[in-house]
């Protein structure tokens, strides 16, 4: 988590709540962050195999989709709460 925690600090610009099971970060930053980002899902996938990460890259950076089953909604809450916090400075 102090892994995510450094990302979304360095990159995070943007959390929306799509849907109780879905979670939306825009992160900024090039090819690094993505691998950074994509490395850290992959990790956490193997231990926690319910979350789907997709990757979006577009011209306002890079969109991570980070969904789960409605029966772990409580981890993607922990996860909306760790990225707000872990960037206040985000614009809104």
């Amino acid at each position: 988590m102090a892994e995510f925690d450094a990302l979304f600090a360095s990159t995070l610009r943007g959390v929306e709540r799509v849907g109780p099971t879905h979670l939306r970060l825009m992160l900024e930053g090039g090819a690094l962050v993505e691998a950074t980002a994509r490395e850290l899902a992959a990790r956490e996938t193997s231990c926690c195999s319910f979350f789907t990460f997709t990757f979006t890259p577009g011209d306002q950076g890079l969109g991570l989709d980070i969904e789960v089953p409605m029966v772990h909604v409580k981890v993607l809450d922990g996860l909306a709460v760790r990225a707000n916090e872990a960037a206040p400075r985000m614009a809104s």
